[in-house]
């Protein structure tokens, strides 16, 4: 039944943000709730089928992660070989030449995803005992893409205009609303400020506490000083850990 509301919760969000459109500096949107939707609702039907104590809440589908596998912080290794998902992904509506999506046999590595998933590794062990309590999202499903004279550079929601995320924010909070209801947890966790600011915003009103760990990202230097340090000296401090 939670799995239930958390794939038509999705399936909802990916059809309300696959009719929007954005303008320069924006050249191409990926969905990846569309093409890799396989993967996704294989994600939500294993791990997302019962109450959480803790939903952490990314920003938007990283190129060499989500954007290949359609799980959140998707880096292929663990989401091949740690979750066991291994689904045939398919390809965006228009597809820039340097970020094509080759779902799990893409080459690189996501490094946000590959520090997440590999600290609930080795903190947890097997995935199960990581979901018992814990279940990771993204609040944007989109992933765009600055094509422009040749390039390709990645934008983030919080980079693009105020007009032409208005919609999809509005969209992205009604998603976040949903799972919140159906799994019901009592610590919502910002990984990084963006995440963090959503979901104050939210106004959830189901009683909960908001907290933030360290976005995992290489171009974060203190990330690359050690993350998973980090991140996890942050969890212990909120009491989640």
């Amino acid at each position: 039944m939670i799995a239930e509301q958390l794939e038509n919760a999705a399936a909802q969000l990916s059809a309300a943000v696959d009719s929007l459109s954005f303008s320069e500096p924006v050249t191409h949107v990926y969905n990846p709730l569309a093409y890799a939707w396989e993967s996704h609702r294989q994600y939500i039907r294993r791990f997302g089928s019962s109450k959480k104590k803790v939903v952490l809440l990314g920003m938007n589908p990283g190129p060499f992660g989500m954007a290949q596998t359609g799980v959140p912080f998707g880096e292929i290794a663990a989401v091949r070989d740690w979750m066991g998902i291994n689904e045939v992904v398919g390809k965006p509506r228009t597809e820039h030449p340097k970020r094509p999506v080759d779902g799990f046999e893409c080459p690189k590595s996501e490094v946000s995803g590959r520090r997440l998933w590999g600290l609930m590794q080795e903190r947890f062990g097997a995935p199960e005992n990581f979901f018992a309590d814990h279940y990771v999202i993204n609040y944007c499903p989109l992933l765009f893409l600055d094509g422009a004279d040749g390039k390709c550079r990645n934008l983030t929601p919080d980079k693009l205009k105020a007009a032409d995320v208005k919609d999809m924010y509005a969209a992205c909070d009604d998603h976040l609303r949903a799972i919140l209801d159906a799994l019901q947890p009592e610590w919502l966790i910002g990984v990084g400020g963006f995440g963090e600011q959503k979901l104050k915003d939210l106004n959830w009103e189901q009683p909960h506490q908001v907290g933030r760990i360290l976005h995992p990202s290489p171009a974060s230097p203190a990330a690359n000083r050690g993350w998973s340090e980090a991140a996890t000296k942050q969890m212990e401090k909120l009491g989640v850990w």
